[in-house]
This record gives C-alpha cells, structure tokens and sequence, in this order.
C-alpha cells in the first residue's frame, strides 16, 4: 500500500466526486457479489494523490486464503509494458537510446534470421515481426539463455508490414537494451528511476520470495464464449497466443514471479498502479523534480502507429511508444479505455481484465485489479469498459 502522504483524506481533497466514486466501486464490487470474481481491487487517484481506494472479495495469499486487503499484490500482466515503457523513456531522455536504432546495433544476437533491420520504435508498436517467439518460463532467470532465445528467434512476416501484438517477446528486447545501455538489470532500474523516485517502494517488475506471501493466487473462472453465441453475436475468433492458461498460472509460481516477466510480470496493488500514472501525468518525483524530460516525455504519447490496424477489431491501434492513446474517434473501448476517457488518454491494459491509464484531461488515473481470470473474453471486456467509463466522469 502507498504511503499515508499519497492517499487523500477524502476523494474531496482531490477534487472527486464521492457520489460517483462510490458508485465505480459498487461496479467493481459486483462480480465479486454474484460469486464469479474471487477478489478485486481498485484505485482511483488524482492531484498525485489515491482519492479513494478498495479491495473486495478473498483470495489465496501465501497459500491460505483470507480477505483481501488494500495490502494485498496483484499480478499486473501486461500493465507492466507501461512502466518498461517509462523506462525506456529514461534513456531516451538521458540520450542513451534513440527509437530509429536499430536493435541489432545494441545487442548483436539479436540480428540472426532476418531481424537484422528491426528497430527500437518498431519492437515498441508491436510491427517488428516477431510475436510468438519463444522463451519458455523455465528460462526467464537465466540472462544467458535470453540472449540464445534471440539468436534463435525468427520473423513471422516482414518488419514493419502489420501491427500483431507482441504478448511477452518485444519487451524481453527492451528489457535487454536497458541492461546493455545502463549496466544494471532491468528489473534494479524500473525500481531505482521510478519506483523509488516516485515514492512507490511496492512497485515492482520482479517480486523477491520475502514478498510474494502478499500476491493474490491466480484462478480462471466462467466458461467461455460457445461458438455459436460469438457467431450469434458477430465477434471475431480470438487469435491463439502464448497467453494460454497454462502460462498464466505459471504466475502463481515463485520464479516466474520473480522473474518479472518485462511484457506482463509487475506485481503491486491497484492504488500503485494508479500513482505511477499520477507520475507520468504530473512527472514529479517525491523530491519535486521531474523524472522524465518533458519534451521526450511529450513524444513518447505521441500516436506513431499511422496506418497500423487491429487485427481482430480492424480499428486504428493508436500506439504510441509502448502505451496505447484512447483517441477521438469513439472507438477508445476498442483499445481499453471508457466510452468517457478523454482522447489524450494513455495507458495499458493486462490480461485477466487488468486496468491501468491515466487521462490529461481530468487528471485522473486509475488502476483495477483482479485475480480471477474471465474465460468469456466478451464479458471481461464490457467490465473493464464499464468501469473506466465510470472512473473518467469522477471528476467533482
């Protein structure tokens, strides 16, 4: 949990709405209510500071199950490419890393079969080419076979021809670049150039075992669309990934949390979530300097994906450098976000129905949730835009 001087005394302090805040958290309350969530937690903050925070339902915590409490961890999943995202900001702005470079010209392993012309930018709007490439959880501790899985990897179509979402490999390449330009692991810089500065000590990529008795165990629940109802109902077939349920259970293990999986390992509450936004909107640290160069900072939210569609949805991807922008072309809830996020909004989700994004307009931020995987992807997805939608408009 934050500390006491980044949580206001009352959403008041920070300009929020109590009504409509209580009302966010009546919605995210509710599947845990009809018994299909086991827990969830949200935060909801403002004017750098947690307006108001919750947690409901219980989960299974160093294998006991008992409430779940504002202390309590959650995986992030792919929440976390916003903060390895930041991080690569940092070097941006530190003049160590330019988005035209080309990935091969950092880490040479990487230039085998064909990869040789992928740039920094490309590997950051997921048009580099190669999304299911494989490195097993078995091998996310061992730098050595990070750097062999590199050398292996191939391209599944050519550089730069089409947005395909890159669920772990693209970040593992980021993660690697830091550690090439800086010298320490990447998990050590995340924690040292923005965690700590930002006076967020809980929020992690990579948790260490004295921690990990916080972390609410994963489970999925519900049954999954039939084939016939997403027929009935015009939804596209959901591509298969490496994001099956196997890999996501392996979550519940000690060294894959550990690890810190730089596509989708963060582990922190809802209300860290929701301040390292605050971070990015206001771009403070603790001490009242900025963290990150306002220019660089400026281009990084800046939309680059031009032409890039959705495969599934066949919308805009509005990618910006590792952060998606919601957009004014109403179709902002194709990309995570309510139908009342402003068209600045940025932010990442993470599977599960996991919420992170923080809105200039309002000076919002919010971060949900939850440790129970929705197998009906169409239900997980109207969820999380019902309470972004709700989270936008809480505004006083």
């Amino acid at each position: 949990m934050p500390s006491s001087n980044l949580i206001a005394d009352s959403p008041r302090d920070v300009g929020l709405d109590p009504a409509k805040v209580q009302a966010l958290f009546e919605r995210a309350e509710r599947e845990v209510g009809e018994g299909l969530l086991p827990s969830v937690q949200v935060a909801i903050a403002r004017q750098g500071k947690i307006g108001a925070m919750r947690t409901f339902g219980t989960a299974v915590q160093g294998g006991a199950s008992a409430p779940a409490t504002n202390q309590t961890l959650y995986v992030i999943f792919s929440c976390t490419k916003a903060i390895m995202s930041a991080a690569a900001w940092l070097l941006i702005g530190d003049g160590k890393l330019k988005p035209s470079e080309r990935v091969a010209e950092i880490v040479p392993e990487f230039a085998s079969n064909g990869k040789d012309a992928i740039t920094v930018e490309q590997v950051l709007l997921h048009v580099g080419g190669f999304p299911n490439a494989p490195y097993p959880q078995g091998e996310w501790l061992d730098k050595k076979k990070r750097v062999e899985r590199f050398a292996k990897w191939r391209l599944e179509w050519p550089v730069g021809s089409k947005f395909e979402y890159h669920p772990t490999s693209g970040f593992w390449v980021i993660a690697e670049i830091i550690e090439r330009r800086t010298g320490k692991d990447f998990r050590d810089f995340v924690r040292e150039r923005i965690a700590l500065p930002l006076g967020l000590p809980e929020l992690r990529v990579g948790l260490p075992s004295e921690f990990q008795n916080r972390v609410a165990d994963l489970c999925y629940v519900g049954e999954p669309l039939s084939d016939e109802e997403r027929k009935r109902l015009g939804l596209p077939e959901m591509p298969e990934t490496e994001v099956t349920e196997e890999a996501i259970m392996g979550f519940n293990n000690a060294n894959v949390r550990e690890a810190g999986v730089p596509g989708g390992g963060g582990i922190m509450t809802a209300g860290d979530l929701a301040l390292f936004y605050q971070g990015l909107l206001h771009n403070r640290a603790t001490d009242g300097d900025p963290i990150w160069k306002p220019e660089t900072l400026k281009d990084a939210l800046r939309v680059r994906s031009g032409d890039y569609k959705d495969p599934i949805f066949g919308v805009p991807c509005n990618r910006a450098l590792g952060v998606v922008v919601a957009g004014g072309d109403g179709r902002a809830n194709y990309r995570g976000f309510g139908k009342t996020n402003s068209a600045l909004a940025f932010g990442h989700g993470g599977a599960g129905g996991q919420i992170g994004w923080g809105d200039p307009a309002t000076g919002i931020s919010l971060g949900y949730c939850t440790n129970g995987f929705d197998r009906n992807d169409l239900r997980q997805a109207r969820r999380g835009v019902a309470i972004s939608s709700m989270a936008a408009v809480c505004v006083s």
